[in-house]
């Protein structure tokens, strides 16, 4: 199950509080979480759990981003082997833990996948993303393969451990695939007993990552950042 449907259970079942999401760079999530800034937050790991709670969730696979000209374009899925006399550039948000870079070093480390993006699509090297990454930065000039045997990227559900609030754990069981019924879910108020709903803030686009962060205070509700 995807973010977006995470959020649509979450406004089923709690629809008079609203639900923020803000993109932040996949560096700065443990910060944001750890400065108060958000109730909890998706990230990639690994990441310093010192004073977090983590629930990892689902593994993606790994891509590579090459013009739609390029000759690796033909195939249906490529290996590392495969790219090992291609220039690939490895950006300094980069979120795959590598033991071996594969290929050959590009010319320069981008300090952003997005600006990355660009190089590829200039012809100047190419680029391993996780699936989710590489559809977040879709351009028509690009095209993305899986390399099946590339390490991957695992997603988590990651909170501060001293701020599991009510709402907290009512999102984190929506995750889990909790039903309303559950023992852990909690029914939905009945009209008389909603919370006055509060506007939700918009969310910030920063292209270097698309990264989740539940924002807010309990009295609001989880705000996804």
């Amino acid at each position: 199950m995807t973010l977006g449907k995470w959020v649509d259970i979450w406004s089923e079942r709690m629809p008079g509080v609203p639900v923020t999401l803000v993109a932040v760079p996949a560096a700065e999530v443990v910060e944001v979480l750890r400065n108060g800034g958000a109730d909890a937050g998706f990230v990639r790991l690994p990441v310093d759990r010192d004073g977090l709670s983590v629930i990892p969730l689902y593994v993606e696979t790994t891509v590579v981003m090459v013009p739609k000209d390029h000759a690796i374009a033909a195939a249906d899925e490529v290996t590392i082997a495969d790219l090992v006399d291609e220039e690939v550039f490895h950006p300094l948000d980069d979120t795959i833990e590598w033991t071996a870079r594969p290929g050959l070093p590009a010319f320069t480390r981008p300090a952003t996948t997005a600006d990355t993006i660009k190089l590829v699509a200039s012809g100047t090297g190419i680029l391993l993303v996780p699936l989710s990454l590489a559809r977040l930065h879709h351009r028509r000039d690009l095209t993305y393969r899986p390399v099946p045997d590339a390490p991957q990227s695992q997603v988590a559900l990651t909170w501060p451990t001293d701020a599991t609030t009510e709402l907290v754990e009512d999102f984190i069981g929506i995750v889990r695939g909790r039903t309303v019924n559950s023992s852990r879910g909690r029914p939905p108020a009945s009209p008389a007993e909603k919370p006055t709903p509060r506007k939700a803030q918009k969310p910030t686009q920063n292209s270097s990552a698309r990264r989740t962060a539940l924002a807010g205070r309990k009295k609001k509700g989880p705000r996804p950042r």
